[in-house]
């Protein structure tokens, strides 16, 4: 049985929304853009951010979480979605999945493929630091790139009340998570990146196993 494990003013603007943040959900909503969907499902919404700014570009976004505080749309768990097969173009969950530990986020991403018809989008933390680099070229404009910190092991991680687990901690290097995933679920890895302005977040583009049967 799932808990809830913050409160709703975890959510708080000053604490959560920072810049950064910002920035990541310009990259959600770019991304669920691209897929023209004409149906979303997110699965935890958090301050409902997301939802808010997708809606003012015309997406149709239907939230759902375990917690009635937070206000979404579906009161349910993402292990027993009340959806049908391919219910939803679209089904996404930022920064979400951490919040399981990894065999339940791996049953989570199983039952979200189910009622995406198209595509499975989601952020996870990404715990090996990087440093933002933004030169400006004459003619050509900004130059964007990152640069890894070098480390000799990847770091232990301890559940902290929140992330069970992170990508780039021991046991769960960016490699391991990929090939996990593709071996426990139906999904098609069709891209993933780091954001450039916040590079804890790391985002996932899946094919929903619907795409290759129709």
């Amino acid at each position: 049985m799932l808990e809830k494990q913050v409160d709703k003013e975890h959510y708080n603007f000053q604490s959560y929304m920072n810049k950064h943040r910002w920035a990541s959900t310009w990259h959600q909503v770019d991304e669920i853009i691209k897929v023209e969907p004409k149906s979303v499902l997110e699965v935890g919404p958090g301050a409902g951010v997301f939802k808010a700014a997708a809606q003012c570009f015309g997406l149709k976004v239907e939230t759902l979480d375990i917690d009635p505080e937070l206000n979404p749309d579906h009161i349910a768990s993402v292990f027993d979605l009340p959806f049908k097969d391919g219910a939803f173009d679209v089904v996404c969950a930022f920064q979400m999945l951490e919040h399981l530990p990894f065999d339940k986020s791996i049953d989570a991403l199983k039952e979200m493929s189910r009622v995406a018809k198209k595509k499975v989008i989601i952020s996870l933390p990404n715990a090996a630091t990087r440093w933002p680099v933004s030169v400006r070229i004459p003619s050509i404009g900004f130059v964007e790139f990152t640069l890894p910190h070098p480390r000799l092991k990847l770091p232990e991680h301890e559940f902290d009340g929140e992330h069970y687990w992170e990508i780039n901690t021991a046991g769960y290097s960016l490699q391991s998570v990929k090939e996990r995933i593709a071996n426990l679920t139906s999904l098609a890895l069709e891209k993933d990146f780091r954001v450039q302005e916040n590079s804890y977040h790391h985002f996932f583009v899946f094919n929903s196993n619907r795409v290759s049967q129709n």
